[in-house]
């Protein structure tokens, strides 16, 4: 190999590892993970970071604010509820018993601080085989 044709090897393969190495990261970036309410709750070492909870909005508390850009109400899973402060847009879909993942820490006084709120599967969705839409919100389909 002529010295030339090696630096255009080694150049070659540097730039395929740092493409592959920033292919892996922003994959790794963009999983979407949540942590179920009860499994939060049970679970102290979650209590210290950032994390996605999942869950449904309760009835009671439930105060939103659009021109403050402020939601408080509580997140429940099966068994356990927590507090949740949302900072931000308010989803058009956003109510109580939406289906939502909220993305944020606990604070010192045991309230999860939301800078992200996400609804899932609204009513406008219909699963294919007509079940509920909280039972398989990958098999959907658009009923106008």
């Amino acid at each position: 190999m002529t010295h030339s044709r090696c630096k255009i090897f080694i150049a070659g393969l540097v730039l395929i590892t740092a493409v592959g190495f920033l292919a892996i990261a922003g994959v790794r970036e963009g999983w979407v993970y949540f942590l179920r309410v009860d499994q939060f709750i049970n679970d102290p070492t979650y209590h210290d970071q950032r994390v996605r909870l999942h869950g449904f909005v309760g009835r009671e508390n439930l105060h939103t604010n659009p021109a403050d850009l402020l939601a408080l109400f509580d997140l429940h899973g099966e068994t356990s509820s927590i507090r949740v402060e949302y900072h931000g847009v308010i989803p058009d879909l956003f109510k109580a018993d939406a289906d939502v993942v909220v993305e944020g820490r606990l604070n010192e006084s045991g309230v999860f601080l939301a800078d992200t709120l996400m609804t899932k599967c609204a009513s406008k969705y219909e699963t294919i085989d007509g079940e509920a839409p909280h039972s398989n919100p990958y098999l959907t389909e658009f009923t106008p």
